[in-house]
């Protein structure tokens, strides 16, 4: 009975660390990329329409990964009564709890395959790690797989753990594991069972063994993920005959293997770059923990997870595209091993002062925390023009406890080193997602759009304002202002203007000549309700937008 109450409380524990990082800035944040929205948007025409089968954005097809995160961002939507407004955060939810199972699963599939105190740190650090906080911010794909990529590898390393123990498995790992593969596939197609089959190849490529693969029960294994699939399968296909995955692996999937798609092509060792910012404030000692795992690679739990990092990252820096969160399915493993190496050297002597490969770690570590806290002070400064003294507090958190952190590192106090750069992370990020970000005004122009269309509507009266946007077609814009939003050329938003008194027109300078041309051929004349300053961070532009309604005729 102790040991399971001793259970309870870890898993509390970690429960509470993620709410400590991804509740802050999950509802003041507006929608963080083009991504976020168009997956929160086309989630919203679903709960609009009531076609929970195909997937569009206003009225184009997004044929490219499958229903699954739109069927969860669905559910909790109607659960919190949110279908009717723009606000962002219910449709982040699905995100915020695939992160906080993939911490839970992180401890509880690596109890087997180390002890229980590694487990409990490599949980700590997945928790921590800044891709995953981003990723629980976003109504995205990738938080949400991360839970099945972890039951699903975690599956297998227990198997792997036991047959080389020559214990029994039984059935119940085996559903397991290949009901995370349909999860996996329903979520974002063909990743978990990539990563899996990955591993399996590292682990024979190594072990030249594959017999005790037999106890997953392919066959049965396969059969019970299909079951899983195929009725949205089946349905989505026969809704747009066939459209949908032609068109997924035509224009999603074959591109990013043959080329940089949508401008994200980066050469091989990209993330192997970005990993010391992308897996901090873990990263501290990744360095030397991936070192050490490989020294002890006769060991099972550094055997497993290297099996499970390596050729994964291998083959994501091998493929042209590349963003940040492809490489978020090998995270657990890499904490697993950092973990290890943390509560190694708390029995091991270990003189990092001399390590010339921890002291470069280390250094860079401290530079990017460093680099953290000017950031954090710059952009108030740089979006608004103004300095604000909320900053002092985020940025001071990692300038103090950064020095704190290598002061103890090269101490060789490893263990209190890794809890006070947690520690930093949550007094850093915290403040920063729910207070400093979301109050950097020229950060986010279609939030600003969106307050003056509803300042409009409640001082006009009539019907609710339509708003056709020239150029600026943010995906953002469209979830704020809802899905009759026009995303037009600026002769069209001209004529839309004319078509309806309430009508608006959102105009970007650059396109004012040819606005005001249809304007006059139309012999109308409009009004400035407002003009708006701000960067565009997806195309890293500043934008001077001005929003125009119709000037009343005067009374005869």
């Amino acid at each position: 009975m102790q040991p399971d109450l001793q259970n309870l409380k870890r898993y509390g524990l970690l429960v509470l660390l993620c709410l400590v990082f991804y509740v802050p800035g999950l509802t003041t944040l507006p929608p963080v990329d083009r991504d976020e929205a168009r997956f929160a948007q086309a989630t919203r025409q679903m709960l609009e329409t009531r076609d929970f089968v195909r997937i569009r954005f206003q009225d184009e097809p997004r044929h490219k990964k499958p229903i699954g995160i739109h069927w969860l961002q669905a559910a909790v939507v109607q659960l919190t009564g949110a279908s009717n407004t723009n606000k962002i955060w219910p449709y982040r939810l699905p995100s915020m709890l695939g992160a906080i199972l993939a911490v839970l699963f992180t401890f509880a599939f690596g109890k087997h395959l180390f002890d229980q105190r590694t487990a409990l740190w490599g949980a700590v650090l997945v928790a921590c790690c800044l891709l995953l906080i981003v990723e629980a911010h976003m109504a995205t794909t990738d938080a949400a797989l991360l839970a099945t990529v972890v039951v699903a590898q975690g599956v297998l390393g227990i198997l792997y753990v036991r047959k080389g123990r020559g214990e029994t498995i039984g059935l119940g790992l085996a559903v397991t594991f290949w009901t995370a593969q349909g999860l996996g596939i329903l979520i974002k197609g063909p990743m978990v069972p990539l990563v899996s089959l990955l591993t399996v190849v590292g682990l024979i490529t190594m072990d030249r063994k594959v017999s005790y693969l037999r106890a997953l029960r392919p066959v049965l294994g396969i059969v019970w993920a299909a079951a899983i699939v195929s009725p949205w399968a089946i349905a989505v296909s026969l809704a747009t005959k066939g459209a949908f995955f032609t068109d997924a692996v035509r224009s999603d999937l074959l591109p990013k293997l043959i080329s940089g798609h949508e401008g994200h092509g980066f050469p091989p060792g990209f993330y192997l770059l970005l990993v010391t910012l992308t897996f901090w404030p873990g990263s501290l000692f990744l360095w030397p923990a991936l070192r050490r795992a490989w020294k002890q690679r006769a060991s099972a739990g550094e055997r497993f997870c290297l099996a499970w990092i390596v050729p994964t990252w291998l083959f994501l820096e091998l493929i042209p595209t590349k963003l940040l969160h492809y490489v978020l399915p090998t995270y657990p493993a890499l904490a697993l091993l950092t973990a290890s190496l943390i509560l190694g050297s708390t029995t091991d002597v270990v003189d990092w002062s001399r390590s010339v490969l921890a002291r470069v770690g280390i250094g860079v570590w401290a530079l990017i925390s460093l680099v953290l806290a000017a950031v954090i002070v710059a952009v108030p400064v740089y979006f608004t023009g103004r300095f604000s003294l909320l900053t002092l507090w985020p940025a001071g958190a990692a300038i103090c406890i950064s020095f704190l952190v290598v002061w103890k590192a090269l101490r060789s106090q490893v263990l209190a080193a890794a809890f006070y750069a947690v520690l930093m992370a949550a007094l850093v990020l915290a403040p920063t997602l729910h207070l400093i970000l979301p109050t950097a005004e020229g950060l986010w122009p279609s939030r600003s759009v969106a307050r003056i269309v509803e300042r409009y509507s409640q001082s006009s009266s009539g019907s609710i304002p339509v708003v056709a946007a020239s150029e600026y077609h943010e995906p953002s814009l469209v979830f704020f202002l809802g899905t009759q939003t026009k995303l037009v050329s600026p002769a069209e938003a001209a004529s839309h203007l004319h078509q309806r008194a309430n009508n608006l027109a959102l105009i970007n300078d650059e396109d004012e000549e040819s606005f005001f041309r249809t304007i006059s051929a139309l012999n109308e004349s409009v009004q400035l309700l407002e003009s708006i300053h701000a960067f565009n961070y997806s195309n890293g532009r500043w934008l001077n937008l001005r929003l125009y309604s119709k000037k009343p005729k005067p009374l005869q």
